[in-house]
């Protein structure tokens, strides 16, 4: 979280954390046992944190997005890791013609050069149920004026274990206005709304991660089955006021 009226952090700033944060993490994986001949690589990039390999099984991917994300400093955890020989599908949602990784499936309401698929983001998705791994929908639910649809979309789609990545301008920064495309604004309680009690039969989602660096939100989501319990008030009050 960030305190009310916070600047966002220089990029010399930025700059400097992620490597504190790339010692920390290195630290930390020499030391803990968990983590040793897992073939995962971590790196950092202004705060948030990109990890990229193999493991065996989602219980490993589990452990790894959590022991990173208890970083101090770490925005998010964006991952491209293969389970059991299998690598992800990841789609990047409203893309244009920059995706957040090569290969990823691009998704967009315009064609355009990074674009694989046109398809209207606040209807439904042209994807099967449970058939991606990963989501990234960067600067695009603030372009939404009800982006609880997509979710719900994301939701159907993800596989059990699945996340859904979000990066949105702050509500308090002038990027979020700035713009006059935006039509809703984001703040990390925004995602304790999404996480919290909703009515029964509605998509649940647990927040493995949500921060806010004083221009942008980020939280990493993945999907609650039915009958699953939700989030602890311990786990909430990591992220939520």
């Amino acid at each position: 979280m960030v305190a009310m009226g916070q600047s966002a952090p220089s990029a010399e700033r930025l700059t400097t954390a992620d490597g504190y944060l790339a010692e920390a993490w290195a630290d930390l994986a020499a030391h803990d046992d968990r983590l040793r001949g897992l073939a995962v690589e971590v790196r950092f990039d202004r705060g948030v944190a990109h990890l990229t390999g193999e493991v065996a099984d989602l219980a490993d991917l589990r452990l790894l997005r959590d022991l990173v994300g208890r970083l101090a400093g770490v925005l998010g955890v964006w991952c491209r890791v293969g389970v059991a020989g299998r690598d992800p599908v990841v789609v990047d949602l409203g893309c244009g013609a920059t995706k957040q990784w090569p290969g990823n499936l691009g998704l967009d309401i315009y064609p355009a050069a990074g674009v694989d698929a046109v398809a209207d983001l606040s209807g439904s998705l042209p994807l099967a149920d449970d058939s991606v791994d990963v989501f990234f929908a960067v600067h695009i639910l603030e372009h939404l004026i009800d982006f609880l649809p997509l979710l719900d979309e994301c939701h159907r789609v993800l596989r059990p274990g699945g996340v859904l990545h979000v990066m949105s301008p702050w509500w308090r920064h002038v990027n979020a206005v700035a713009d006059p495309t935006h039509v809703r604004l984001l703040d990390v309680q925004t995602f304790k709304g999404i996480c919290g009690q909703r009515p029964p039969g509605t998509p649940r989602w647990y927040p493995l991660h949500a921060s806010c660096d004083g221009a942008s939100v980020f939280a990493d989501l993945t999907p609650l089955p039915p009958d699953a319990p939700g989030p602890s008030r311990g786990h909430l009050a990591r992220f939520f006021d």
